[in-house]
């Protein structure tokens, strides 16, 4: 392949790096000076490489925009919602990048009143985002954030929807999301930390005062915890919630008197994790006490909420794992998750119903939507799989009846029954049973001849559902199977998945991966020189980790926004997020977890050996994966890689860890990673 510039190489300058007796030499360290001209210019030039040796694809590139673009109703609009007497409706129009929020009054014949229109917003800004939308009790003003850099810092205004005027008074740095209290003129809101950007502090402020004046209600000093602010859907309690990974602890307050104190619901005890919801004079407690490891359901008198007056309200069941609960005056819906499958539970508060919605199908991905109102009969909830466009769907507690309100419009010459999906299971190294779920065009054959892309996550207890993308067909038609790799360092198969990848148990996470590619040449759904893997963020440390172990495995690589320096992040308490991760990876301050951790941390691992051929992606402004840890890991690996596959670095000098913000735009970065992968396998139309 020509490549028309030269190679980038970013100096070395050694910087040494010591814990616990262990020296590190960082030769690339220097490349965290955001502001230093010669990191900057040393990342411009990693973008005119990577420019250069994909130029030959641009016309693949441009197909690919245009081809998954043409899928998308660019004239579309959300099903309407009903809360407080008004219907909410966001839409798009043609032509343009940003949504529009609007609201009719009392019917859905009244006028469109539009409360945002995006795409004004947006102009003259590279990145553009608007956070939460919060509109008070009498209707009249919405309280709203907007994030300009990609920083995820949002600026909190207040709009008269009235008159149409927005006040002057702008809260800065919070984490986008505010919560009015009763009295239409008190918002709570959480700040973050100017250098950690840990949501930190819960404010009040008070309608027409200056936000410098706004009260502390709340300051979380663990810095391994996180807070935030909301009101429960009975309207009647405003609740701050404080979480880590291990713990959380909630306080309240009657949402009448936003000026009194809040009242801690039930203190932290480390390793108790609860969640809260409020219906008539009682709270219902979502909880793993007792070792129920999966969750159960208790409930509490609001008069008395601590722990030792929990009583159960359904038994505990091991296998079936408890994700939400959604209340209702006559009914409650649990959302489930049992066999790595989501299940939805409707409980009549009588007690006389107790059943679950039918779904017939390995490879989809239900949940409960948006159900603001709590005095309806009527359950929205979403359901999608690897083949069917989503739908959006109400369902009738009384009539039973359900009701289709939209289906996906998959644009051109889309039919589901061209693709099938099936869920397969791998046992791997330590004889555990691994899901993957997969997705093709019908007709490939199992005879290794086609290429696969392998995607998998494996961290928090993020469950990766096997979900439908329009997107995703550009690579199916043209022969590709993609797969999900339901890894452990996920929830999907309870929260034991969860625990056996994480922490000292976390190189479970990579080996799955491994041993589940392994399978897939294995039973002819693939060969090694047509096998290709995908990790964003935590995902991303999972394919720097697995390069290193397997690096003949792969043909190709991308990784997107990779969590690579895992031990010198995990040792920097001013880098965003770090001391709030310390349950997910260890704390490298103690010498257990930073022998484990820089056993395969894909930085430290880098060695003088063949790698397949990557594409690396990062953001200048992330605020979860500071830019230079990919940046870093690229140019350690140039260094050292034996062989002449391609190693390209994608730095978006606009955008942080979400990518771009326009609707469309974030299609472009989609079609540079498929142009690479379909460019590898001589695929140029």
């Amino acid at each position: 392949m020509k490549k028309s510039l030269k190679l980038p190489v970013a100096k070395k300058k050694p910087h040494r790096l010591e814990k616990h007796g262990d020296v590190r030499i960082d030769d690339y360290f220097w490349l965290n000076e955001r502001e230093n001209p010669e990191v900057l210019s040393y990342l411009e030039a990693e973008n005119a490489y990577t420019e250069s040796v994909l130029q030959h694809t641009k016309p693949l590139q441009e197909a690919l925009f245009e081809e998954m673009k043409a899928r998308i109703k660019e004239d579309d609009s959300s099903v309407p919602y009903f809360y407080n007497g008004y219907w909410y409706i966001t839409r798009y129009e043609k032509g343009k990048d940003y949504p529009i929020y609007s609201r009719k009054k009392g019917s859905l014949d009244s006028q469109e009143e539009v409360m945002f229109d995006c795409n004004k917003m947006a102009k003259g800004h590279a990145y553009f985002k608007l956070g939460g939308i919060s509109i008070s009790p009498n209707n009249k003003l919405a309280a709203f954030s907007v994030d300009k850099i990609s920083r995820r810092q949002y600026t909190i205004q207040i709009k008269n929807l009235e008159t149409g005027e927005i006040y002057a008074n702008k809260i800065k740095n919070t984490t986008g999301g505010s919560t009015w209290a009763n009295d239409n003129e008190t918002l709570f809101y959480s700040r973050k930390d100017a250098v950690t950007l840990r949501a930190h502090k819960i404010y009040r402020h008070k309608l027409d005062t200056n936000p410098n004046t706004d009260v502390v209600v709340f300051h979380e000093t663990d810095e391994t915890f996180n807070t935030y602010v909301y009101k429960t859907k009975s309207r009647k309690y405003i609740v701050i919630g404080s979480s880590s990974t291990l713990t959380s602890e909630y306080r309240f307050l009657n949402a009448d008197k936003p000026y009194a104190d809040f009242k801690v619901f039930q203190e932290r005890i480390r390793g108790l994790e609860y969640a809260i919801s409020h219906y008539n004079d009682a709270f219902y407690i979502i909880t793993n006490r007792d070792n129920c490891s999966n969750f159960k359901l208790q409930k509490t008198s609001e008069n008395a909420t601590e722990i030792e007056h929990w009583k159960d309200v359904l038994p505990y069941r091991e296998h079936v794992l408890i994700e939400d609960i959604e209340i209702f005056k006559d009914y409650f819906v649990l959302n489930e998750r049992e066999n790595g499958l989501n299940k939805l539970r409707i409980i009549s508060w009588d007690g006389n119903e107790d059943y679950y919605l039918p779904f017939d199908s390995e490879t989809y991905t239900a949940y409960v939507g948006n159900n603001p109102e709590f005095d309806s009969d009527i359950l929205r909830y979403t359901f999608n799989s690897l083949t069917t466009p989503s739908s959006v769907i109400d369902y009738n507690f009384k009539t039973k009846e359900l009701t289709i309100q939209k289906e996906q419009e998959v644009l051109g010459t889309f039919d589901k029954n061209d693709y099938t999906s099936e869920r397969v299971w791998v046992t791997v190294r330590d004889g555990v049973k691994v899901p993957v779920s997969l997705v093709y065009k019908k007709g490939i054959k199992k005879d290794g001849s086609s290429p696969l892309l392998l995607y998998a996550y494996g961290s928090y207890g993020s469950t990766i559902d096997p979900y439908f993308s329009t997107i995703r067909l550009s690579l199916l038609n043209r022969g590709f199977v993609y797969a999900i790799a339901h890894i452990r360092g996920g929830e999907y198969l309870g929260r034991s998945w969860y625990e056996s990848g994480k922490l000292l148990n976390k190189k479970n996470t990579f080996f799955d991966f491994i041993d589940c590619s392994k399978f897939l040449i294995d039973k002819n759904y693939t060969s090694n020189n047509k096998l290709y893997a995908y990790g964003g963020s935590a995902g991303g440390l999972l394919m720097g980790t697995v390069i290193n172990l397997e690096p003949k495995l792969y043909k190709g690589v991308i990784a997107a926004v990779p969590f690579v320096d895992v031990v010198t992040t995990m040792l920097d308490d001013s880098i965003p997020l770090t001391t709030g991760e310390y349950d997910e990876w260890g704390n490298p301050n103690d010498k257990t977890y930073y022998d484990y951790m820089l056993s395969y941390s894909p930085y430290d691992n880098v060695k003088s050996q063949d790698y397949p051929n990557l594409l690396v992606t990062t953001g200048i402004h992330d605020s979860q994966v500071q830019y230079w840890e990919p940046a870093k890991w690229v140019a350690k690996l140039r260094d050292k890689k034996t062989n002449n596959n391609l190693l390209l670095l994608h730095v978006d000098m606009d955008t942080g860890h979400g990518g771009a913000s326009g609707r469309f735009e974030s299609l472009k970065e989609v079609a540079l990673e498929y142009a690479f992968l379909l460019d590898l396998e001589g695929i140029s139309h």
